[in-house]
């Protein structure tokens, strides 16, 4: 299991990313949250098998269809155990 900060800039509030990366985390089994930042910015911190983390980051490299992202910053961290993915309101 592995854990990755993800934080992502440019148009990327108010384009459904949080709903998105919530949708597609299930699809691909991987655990955690997403929430805006105050700074505009989404952080995503997500948790599974790297294979598996590495096909999400890329997802969230793009976004969904509306966003246009232009900064894409990870950091790996220790697990959490999280058992499942939410969005956290802000």
């Amino acid at each position: 299991m592995k854990r990755m900060l993800i934080r992502v800039s440019g148009k990327v509030q108010g384009v459904f990313f949080r709903v998105s990366a919530k949708d597609e985390a299930d699809r691909l089994g991987i655990t955690g949250l997403v929430r805006n930042e105050p700074d505009g910015s989404v952080l995503i911190d997500a948790e599974g098998p790297p294979e598996t983390l590495a096909l999400f980051a890329d997802w969230c490299r793009q976004g969904p269809p509306r966003a246009r992202v232009l900064t894409f910053v990870t950091e790996d961290a220790a697990p959490k155990g999280y058992v499942e993915f939410k969005i956290e309101r802000t």
